[in-house]
C-alpha cells in the first residue's frame, strides 16, 4: 500500500497535536489509527448489509489493536438519505463515518435527495458481493426456472422484494433478470424496503414471491434453511452455497453490489489520512480476512480520491441502466 506511510505519519502528527502517545501496545496509536470516539453511522435498519458491514469492521479493528471504543448507530430512513444528509451535516467532523454503498447512489437519484455522495469526502471502498434471490422455504418455487415461469405469466401477481430503494442493487438486480427472462421492466412489481433486516420478515412469512439482497446478509439463514437460495447474481457459484449463477441457468445477467465508507466533508488532510490509515491497517488485519471468508464477501479496496472517483462513475451507471431499462 504506497499510501501507508505518508498517512501513518499523519495520523501520528495528529496524536501529537492532541497529545503523547500511549505506551501501552495494541491500543492503535503506533500507527495512528486509534480516533477516540469514532462512530460509525449505519443508514438503515439494523441487520441489513450496511449495519452488518459496520459492526464487522468496528469489531475487527478492535479486535486488532486498530482503536477501541468505536460506537455503531442506525438512523434509517429514504434508502440511506436520512443518514447521508446528517453526515454532510456534520461538517468538519472526524470523528464520523458512515457504512454506505451502490443502495445509496442509487437512493439519492430515485429521491432526488439534495445532499449527495459528492458532498461528502471519501474513505474507501470495502466490499464486493454477489446478490442472492431467495424464497421461504415452504414456498411453491423449487428452482429458478420455476420462479421465473411463474414471474412470466404475470409479473404483477409476484412481487419481488429488496432492500434498496429504485436504484440501488436489489432494485437494479432483479430488473435485470426480468429483461434477460423477456419481462418488460415497467411490469414488475418491485416492493422496497429499507435495508435486508426489513426485507427478511416479508420474505419468510411469504408477503413477497422471492426476495434479492446480499449474499452476506442472508447467510445464515440460507444455512440453518429458513431460506431457499434459488441463484446468484455474479459470474461465479459462491463457494459452500448449492444454487447456480443466473447465468448458468440461461438468464444473461452478471451483476454485483459493493459497500464502502465515506466520512463528511470538510476535513482535515490529517483528520482525512487517519480515516485512511485505519482502514488500510483494518483491511490488512487477519481479522478482516477472515470476515471476508465467512460473510461471502470479496476483496474491492479502495481509497481516498480513486473511491471518490468510483463513486461518480457508479452515479453515472445508475443513471445509464435506468435509462436502458425504460425506468
Amino acid at each position: 500500500m504506497r499510501l501507508r506511510t505518508p498517512l501513518a505519519l499523519l495520523g501520528a502528527a495528529v496524536l501529537v497535536l492532541v497529545g503523547p502517545p500511549l505506551l501501552t501496545t495494541g491500543s492503535g496509536t503506533e500507527t495512528g489509527t486509534h480516533i477516540p470516539g469514532l462512530r460509525f453511522m449505519v443508514p438503515n435498519t439494523p441487520g441489513g448489509g450496511y449495519d452488518i458491514t459496520a459492526r464487522t469492521a468496528a469489531k475487527n479493528a478492535e479486535d486488532a489493536g486498530l482503536t477501541h471504543g468505536i460506537e455503531v448507530f442506525n438512523l434509517p430512513g429514504a434508502g440511506g438519505t436520512v443518514g447521508l444528509s446528517r453526515l454532510v451535516s456534520e461538517h468538519g467532523n472526524g470523528r464520523l463515518a458512515m457504512s454506505m454503498g451502490l443502495g445509496v447512489v442509487g437512493a439519492v437519484r430515485s429521491n432526488g435527495a439534495p445532499k449527495t455522495l459528492a458532498d461528502t469526502t471519501p474513505v474507501a471502498r470495502l466490499t464486493e458481493e454477489q446478490d442472492v434471490v431467495v424464497v421461504a422455504r415452504n414456498s411453491p418455487y423449487k428452482t429458478i426456472d420455476d420462479l421465473i415461469g411463474a414471474w412470466k405469466e404475470n409479473p404483477g401477481k409476484v412481487p419481488v422484494g429488496g432492500g434498496s430503494s429504485p436504484g440501488g442493487p436489489d432494485h437494479l438486480a432483479p430488473m435485470l433478470m426480468a429483461r434477460a427472462a423477456g419481462i418488460a421492466p415497467k411490469q414488475v412489481n418491485y416492493i422496497p424496503f429499507d435495508g435486508g433486516g426489513e426485507l427478511l420478515a416479508s420474505i419468510l412469512g411469504n408477503k413477497v414471491g422471492f426476495g434479492v439482497s446480499g449474499v452476506g446478509e442472508y447467510l445464515d439463514q440460507i444455512r440453518a434453511g429458513e431460506l431457499r437460495l434459488l441463484a446468484v447474481t455474479g459470474p461465479e457459484r459462491v463457494p459452500g452455497l448449492d444454487a447456480p449463477t443466473l447465468q448458468e441457468a440461461g438468464y444473461d445477467v452478471n451483476f454485483t453490489n459493493w459497500r464502502g465508507i465515506v466520512a463528511p466533508p470538510g476535513l482535515t488532510d490529517a483528520e482525512r489520512g487517519q480515516l485512511i490509515a485505519l482502514v488500510e491497517e483494518l483491511h490488512d488485519s487477519n481479522e478482516w480476512r477472515a470476515s471476508l471468508k465467512q460473510n461471502g464477501w470479496d476483496d474491492a479496496f479502495l481509497t481516498g480520491e480513486e473511491f471518490g472517483e468510483f463513486l461518480e462513475a457508479e452515479d453515472e451507471r445508475v443513471v445509464s441502466v435506468l435509462k436502458e431499462l425504460g425506468l
